[in-house]
């Protein structure tokens, strides 16, 4: 395996050379990693079950938010890789880097006119649209941790955590200041190389989205105000 940082491969090194970045060059994970070490409510012996997972997942993640084409990706079997999100369309390698990760975990079956403004629909974003504006709530990154393992390769069932502080603006809703996270169940079916080839992920969407719209709009009408949190768009 190509090397990183310590949670993630196939950021630098030789397989790296001609890898095509969507940024310009390798990501750099300094500030997430200081809160996951800071916040993270488990830490797993080194070579356990649990840290490979999770630092599978973690270079997953990187190459799925970073690299443009999905011939540079390692930790996938491209060739058949698919995501599910809460039972929807499997959506395919190419499908999911054109979305982004974000667009594809918070995808919602109601059309858009039906979404109050403001509210997030994946329909309307495009993947940097959806990352930028994640980046900007999440100012220190968006963290993520193994909670659990339930059963090893070929099929790994885990449960997980996802958070992060929003210090900063999320569409037009203003920074709270407090932590924002979700708990969840993926299934992730691997090859002999342990790349992904299936994953499935299950989670609360509305749950979360609702920590996201806590704060106050920064600036709308009267209207837009009253509107109560029963009538944020749902994600399904």
């Amino acid at each position: 395996m190509e090397g990183g940082d310590k949670y993630r491969v196939y950021l630098v090194g030789e397989g790296e050379k001609d890898t095509q970045w969507r940024h310009g060059g390798a990501p750099k994970y300094d500030l997430v990693n200081q809160l996951f070490e800071q916040e993270r409510t488990k830490e797993w012996p080194k070579g356990s079950l649990e840290e490979t997972v999770q630092n599978t997942i973690k270079t997953w993640e990187m190459e799925l938010s970073h690299k443009l084409r999905l011939s540079d990706f390692k930790s996938i079997n491209r060739e058949t890789f698919t995501l599910s999100v809460n039972g929807r369309r499997p959506l395919s390698g190419e499908e999911t880097l054109s979305l982004g990760s974000y667009n594809a975990l918070l995808a919602t079956s109601m059309p858009a006119e039906l979404c109050p403004k403001g509210y997030y629909n994946s329909k309307d974003e495009t993947f940097e649209s959806s990352h930028e504006g994640f980046r900007s709530a999440f100012p220190r990154g968006f963290a993520w941790e193994v909670l659990e393992v339930y059963s090893g390769p070929p099929v790994v069932a885990f449960k997980f955590r996802h958070w992060g502080h929003m210090e900063g603006n999320f569409k037009d809703h203003a920074p709270t200041g407090e932590m924002v996270e979700f708990i969840g169940i993926a299934v992730l079916k691997v090859d002999e190389q342990l790349r992904a080839e299936t994953v499935e992920i299950y989670y609360d969407q509305g749950e979360f989205m609702a920590g996201l719209l806590k704060g106050p709009k920064l600036a709308s009408t009267e209207e837009e105000q009253n509107t109560s949190s029963a009538q944020r768009c749902p994600f399904m």
